[in-house]
C-alpha cells in the first residue's frame, strides 16, 4: 500500500459521515479563528486612542507674556488624541477608572517657565496621575505623551527666550550706534575745548607779565611814599614831584586795569564757553541713552579738569577789579598830591594817608602778581588735561565704533530661524527601511505562526497518526511516516490558505510579498503538522502534551513582540534550537519587504525540521509494528 493510499484512506475515514464532516472543517477553521480574530481586534489600536477617557486639570495663572498652561490644553484638545475632558480635580477619577490618566498643569507652569528672566530660575512640572489597575499599557503610552508635551513646551519656550535674546543683540547694537554718534560729538568738543584753553594760555600769560609790572610799580610808589614821609621838609618841591609820580603810577595803573579788564572779559568769555560745552555734552550723552549716573561721572571728571580755568578766571576777575580800584586810588593819590601842592595846609595828612594807600596798593599788586603767576603755571596743565580728554574721547569713538559692528543685528526671518534652532536644536528624521503598516501588521507574523501551530495541534485530535492496516501489513516505516503525515499536511495547507484568505481581503493585512508568505506560511504548517504528527507518533498521548509545552517554549522564546534578544540569557537555546522563532523572522520578512537573503536560511531550518520530524515518525512505525499490551490497551487515551 502506497503513502498516498494510506492518507486517502484517513481522509475518507475522517470524512465519513456528517459529523465527521463538520469536524473536518472546523479543524480548518481553528487557525483562521485563532490569528484573523485576534489581529482584528489590535489591527490599529493607536487610531482608537480618541476613546481612551483622559482628564486635563489647568491651573495655570500665566505669566506676564506667557500661558502655557492655555496653549497646552488647546493643542491636546484640539488634536483629539484622547477622549480629553476638563476637570478641576481628577485624582477620584482616575482612582475609580472614570479616567485612565490625568494631565495637571500646576498654577505656576507659566511663571515658572519665565523664572530665568528673573533671575530664579525653576523648572515648570507637569503632573501625570496614572492607576495601573486601569491598564498598564494606558500609563505607558500617557508617558509617552507627557513626553512629548514637555519637549513641545520646551522647545517653545526656548525658542522664545532665543528670539528674546537675538532681539536684546539688535536693541544693544541701535544704543551702542547712539552712542557712536555721542562719542563722536564729545570727542570734537573736547577738542575745541583743548584749542580754546590753547588761546587761555597765551592771554594768562601776557596778564602774568603785565600784573608783575604793576606789582613793580606799586612797590615804587610805595617806597616814595615812605620816603615823601621822612623827607616832609621839602615839602612844595617833594609835593610837586610826588604830584607828577603820582600821576604817572595813575596812568600806569589805568593802562594796566585797562588791559586786565580785557582779560577778564576773555576768561569770563571762555568759562562762559566752558559752561555752554559742559552743556552740551550732558546733552548729547543722555540722548545717547547714557544713565544719568554715568552723565553726572563724566560732568564731574570735566569739572576737575577745568577747575583750574575757573580758578584761575576767579583770580583774574579779582585782579581786574583790584587793578580798576588800583587805577582809581592812584588817580586819587595824583589828584591828591596835585591839590597838595597847592594845598599846603591838609599835606601832613594826605601824605600818610598816601603812604598807607601805596602800602596797600603794594601789597594788592603783589597779590595780583603771585596770583596770576599761579595762574599761568595752572593753564597749561589745563591745557595738557583738555588735550588728553580729546584724545580718550576720540579712543572711545573709535572703539564704540568698532564695536558696533560685532554685535548681531540680523533682520526678522534671520533671528527667528536662529532660535528656532536654538530653542529646538536637534530634529529626528525616521528613515525606515521596511515598515509595518499597523500595530496588527506588526504583530501578525507572530500570530500567524502561532495559529499554524495550532492549527497542526488540532488536527491530531482527530487524526490518527499511524496506520494500524498498514502497520499489520509490515509496510515500510518511511511509508508508513509519509502516509500519516499528508492527511494533515494536506489538511494543513488548507487551513493556512482559509487562513491567510480572510487575513489579507477581510482583516486587510497586506503582505509586501503576497506569494512567498503563503508559501512560507505552508512551509510552516507542513513542518508543525510533521513535528505533531512524529510526537504523536513517537510518544501517543504523551506527544499532545508535548506538543503543549513546545507551544509554550516556543511563546517565551520566539521573540514575536519584544526583540528576541530581551528575553533572560538561559532561554537563548530554546529561541536558536525551536522553529517558531525562525519561522516569525521569515514572516516578517516578506511580509515588511526586508532582505529574502535570510528567509532563505529559515526555510532551510524548518526543511530540517520537516525532514527530522518526519524521520522521527518512521522510528516510530518501525517500533510499533510489533504489538504490545499496552499498545492494545493503552493507559491513556486524549
Amino acid at each position: 500500500m502506497s503513502a498516498l493510499r494510506m492518507a486517502f484512506n484517513e481522509l475518507r475515514r475522517i470524512t465519513s459521515g456528517k459529523l465527521p464532516k463538520l469536524a473536518v472543517l472546523a479543524l480548518a477553521l481553528v487557525p483562521l479563528l485563532y490569528a484573523s480574530l485576534y489581529l482584528y481586534a489590535n489591527k490599529d489600536p493607536y487610531a482608537n486612542l480618541n476613546h481612551v477617557p483622559a482628564a486635563l486639570v489647568v491651573k495655570d495663572k500665566g505669566a506676564k507674556d506667557l500661558n502655557a498652561g492655555k496653549d497646552v490644553a488647546d493643542e491636546l484638545l484640539t488634536g483629539k488624541k484622547f477622549n480629553w475632558k476638563v476637570v478641576d480635580d481628577a485624582d477620584e477619577g482616575v482612582r475609580k477608572g472614570d479616567y485612565i490618566f490625568a494631565l495637571t498643569l500646576p498654577e505656576d507652569f507659566s511663571e515658572a517657565l519665565t523664572s530665568a528672566e528673573q533671575n530664579k530660575p525653576r523648572q515648570g512640572v507637569l503632573t501625570l496621575t496614572t492607576n495601573d489597575a486601569n491598564n498598564y499599557l494606558g500609563s505607558t503610552i500617557a508617558n509617552q505623551v507627557v513626553s512629548e508635551v514637555r519637549r513641545a513646551v520646551t522647545a517653545k519656550v526656548s525658542t522664545e527666550a532665543a528670539d528674546k535674546l537675538l532681539l536684546g543683540f539688535s536693541t544693544i547694537r541701535q544704543e551702542t550706534t547712539k552712542a557712536v554718534d555721542g562719542a563722536t560729538q564729545l570727542a570734537d568738543g573736547s577738542a575745541t575745548l583743548r584749542d580754546k584753553l590753547g588761546e587761555l594760555d597765551g592771554g594768562v600769560q601776557q596778564l602774568s607779565t603785565g600784573a608783575v609790572t604793576a606789582a613793580n610799580g606799586a612797590a615804587q610808589l610805595r617806597d616814595g611814599t615812605h620816603e615823601l614821609r621822612s623827607q616832609t621838609a621839602v615839602l612844595p618841591e617833594g609835593a610837586k614831584k610826588i604830584a607828577d609820580g603820582a600821576r604817572q603810577v595813575a596812568t600806569g595803573n589805568e593802562t594796566a586795569a585797562t588791559q586786565a579788564e580785557e582779560y577778564a572779559k576773555k576768561a569770563q568769555a571762555l568759562v562762559g564757553a566752558l559752561d555752554q560745552v559742559n552743556g552740551d555734552i550732558a546733552a548729547r550723552l543722555r540722548a545717547a541713552g547714557f544713565t544719568e549716573d554715568q552723565v553726572q561721572d563724566v560732568m564731574a571728571t570735566l569739572g576737575q579738569v577745568r577747575k583750574p580755568v575757573d580758578d584761575a578766571n576767579g583770580k583774574v576777575q579779582g585782579a581786574a577789579g583790584d587793578l580798576r580800584k588800583l587805577a582809581t586810588g592812584a588817580d586819587q593819590v595824583a589828584d591828591g598830591a596835585e591839590q597838595l601842592s597847592s594845598k599846603m595846609p591838609g599835606l601832613v595828612a594826605g601824605v600818610v594817608k598816601l603812604d598807607d594807600g601805596a602800602t596797600k596798593l603794594a601789597d594788592g599788586n603783589a597779590q595780583l602778581r603771585d596770583g596770576l603767576q599761579k595762574a599761568a603755571t595752572g593753564t597749561p596743565q589745563l591745557k595738557d588735561g583738555a588735550a588728553k580728554v580729546a584724545d580718550g574721547s576720540a579712543q572711545l569713538r573709535d572703539g564704540l565704533s568698532g564695536g558696533v559692528n560685532k554685535i548681531p543685528n540680523q533682520d526678522d526671518p534671520t533671528r527667528a530661524a536662529i532660535a528656532q534652532a536654538i530653542g529646538d536644536p536637534v530634529a529626528v528624521r525616521g528613515l525606515s527601511q521596511t515598515k509595518a503598516a499597523t500595530y496588527g501588521a506588526g504583530l501578525a507574523p507572530f500570530f500567524l505562526g502561532l495559529a499554524t501551530w495550532i492549527g497542526a495541534f488540532v488536527l491530531f485530535l482527530l487524526l490518527r497518526p499511524l496506520s494500524r492496516r498498514a502497520l499489520a501489513a509490515g509496510q515500510s516505516a518511511l511509508r508508513v511516516a509519509v502516509g500519516g503525515w499528508l492527511p494533515g499536511a494536506l489538511l494543513g495547507i488548507v487551513q493556512v490558505l482559509v487562513m491567510f484568505t480572510v487575513v489579507r481581503f477581510v482583516v486587510d493585512i497586506e503582505p509586501s510579498n503576497p506569494i512567498g508568505t503563503f508559501g512560507f506560511l505552508a512551509l510552516m504548517s507542513l513542518t508543525f503538522v510533521a513535528i505533531l504528527h512524529a510526537l504523536n507518533a513517537a510518544f501517543g498521548a504523551v506527544g499532545k502534551f508535548l506538543g503543549l509545552i513546545l507551544l509554550i517554549l516556543q511563546l517565551v522564546s520566539a521573540g514575536g513582540t519584544f526583540p528576541w534578544q530581551t528575553i533572560p540569557v538561559p532561554l537563548y537555546p530554546l529561541h536558536y534550537g525551536l522553529p517558531m522563532g525562525y519561522a516569525v523572522d521569515g514572516l516578517r520578512h516578506l511580509m515588511y519587504g526586508g532582505d529574502l537573503g535570510s528567509v532563505g536560511k529559515d526555510a532551510l531550518i524548518l526543511l530540517a525540521w520537516l525532514l527530522g520530524a518526519l524521520a522521527l515518525t518512521s522510528v516510530a512505525a518501525y517500533k510499533q509494528r510489533v504489538w504490545t499490551a499496552s499498545k492494545l490497551k493503552p493507559e491513556l487515551v486524549l
